[in-house]
């Protein structure tokens, strides 16, 4: 919200939160701290009056709103995490009909961080062990983060490997000795930490 204030090029049209939110019915605009804006949220889309929808919600809403934005010929930008493999075909075929963008972290940094991640591994190949740490605050829902699988995404593919097949995400007892191209992930949810993520 606050970013489409300041772009001369953008305008906020609509803003919707879940049903029973406490910002329902509260000004966009000073919730985003910009003063007001004259959009007030509701609990649901409730028209098209807008060409993009700017998407961070849940795995189950975002779904609902991929196809509301594909019958409707809307582009939507998602910035939710945590989707299913079930999810992501779905994301995929509609990505077919419309302009989809789906990006776990929209920093300039971490897709920085993206770029160096693939010629690292592209220089190192399988002669290092690969191991991603992640940590967030307490009330994140969904583990590992998507900026975590979206850095070991890069590395598998940059390898030729795939974190379906060497992707692992739990060790606990007895383990045996490390697979050689195994791509470990190891999170941690506590406090208030906003996000860190280490690749080693």
């Amino acid at each position: 919200i606050e970013a489409a204030h300041e772009n001369p090029q953008t305008q906020v049209v609509h803003g919707f939160e879940q049903p029973g939110s406490s910002k329902i019915d509260r000004d966009s605009g000073e919730l985003a701290g910009i003063g007001n804006n004259g959009v007030s949220i509701t609990d649901h889309i409730g028209s098209t009056d807008f060409d993009t929808l700017v998407e961070f919600t849940s795995p189950a809403a975002t779904v609902e709103h991929i196809e509301y934005c594909r019958v409707n010929r809307r582009q939507i930008v998602i910035g939710t995490t945590g989707f299913s493999e079930q999810d992501q075909e779905k994301i995929e075929q509609a990505a077919q009909d419309i302009a989809i963008v789906l990006a776990p972290n929209m920093s300039v940094g971490v897709n920085l961080c993206l770029k160096l991640l693939e010629v690292a591994a592209e220089v190192l190949g399988d002669a290092v062990d690969i191991e991603v740490v992640e940590a967030h605050h307490r009330n994140k829902v969904d583990a590992p983060s998507g900026t975590a699988l979206r850095m070991g995404e890069v590395i598998a593919a940059a390898l030729d490997r795939t974190l379906a097949d060497n992707g692992v995400f739990s060790r606990h007892g007895q383990t045996g000795v490390r697979g050689e191209k195994d791509i470990g992930f190891a999170t941690i949810r506590a406090g208030d930490i906003v996000g860190e993520h280490n690749v080693m």
